[in-house]
């Protein structure tokens, strides 16, 4: 599709489609000849227990989340090579180290990009490639928002998950964007296999010490 004045291009994507996946890369070596940086930021969240959460949600959010960056990312590697090297960045969550209730299965997805991250950057290391994944906390998104209305009032919440963090807010997606800049480009040129939390210091602290 057309882009903008900047000459960007949009191509609509089904993550979890492998031919999809494989025909955006194809378009990608078609109009540019090769590939810097490839973000993976496709993902949703379920907000269910393991008992609560049907066969069908679990093989859905593991295709979005995981099979999604999986796909991505294996078509994306030949073009990536194209270009000497580059940088591949995935969308991980602090709730892929510790859980919040009732997101179990969000939780494992996080948990397995984390860990496809790692392999990654050490398998494509060698070839210039590097691979990160930020895991960011609590960001005002309309996920968050969803997540506050489901729980209860949104305005109660709202100052509540601000007071649980030790800078008293949460973070923006300028915040989240300013990371993935930074890890795109050169000046992170030696930052590989990195989990990179970004939750405005909430999982640095001990949570009793709040009682």
């Amino acid at each position: 599709l057309p882009g903008a004045e900047d000459n960007s291009r949009f191509v609509r994507l089904d993550v979890t489609s492998e031919d999809e996946a494989r025909a955006a890369m194809e378009r990608v070596d078609q109009e540019s000849g090769k590939l810097d940086i490839l973000v993976n930021a496709a993902g949703i969240e379920i907000e269910k227990n393991i008992e609560q959460t049907s066969l069908a949600d679990w093989n859905r959010i593991f295709a979005i989340n995981v099979t999604g960056t999986f796909l991505a990312s294996k078509y994306a590697l030949p073009l990536l090579r194209k270009s000497g090297g580059g940088s591949i960045i995935n969308f991980g969550s602090y709730d892929g180290f510790i859980a919040d209730p009732g997101l179990a299965a969000y939780c494992a997805t996080k948990g397995a990009v984390h860990a496809l991250t790692r392999a990654m950057a050490c398998d494509h290391g060698p070839e210039g490639i590097r691979v990160n994944a930020i895991c960011p906390g609590y960001v005002d998104t309309p996920m968050l928002r969803n997540f506050f209305r489901d729980a209860g009032d949104i305005a109660t919440l709202d100052t509540a998950v601000r007071g649980v963090h030790p800078l008293r807010r949460y973070g923006t997606p300028d915040d989240v964007a300013n990371l993935v800049n930074w890890l795109a480009s050169d000046e992170a040129r030696y930052a590989s296999g990195q989990l990179w939390v970004l939750d405005g210091a909430l999982t640095a602290q001990v949570q009793q010490m709040r009682l």
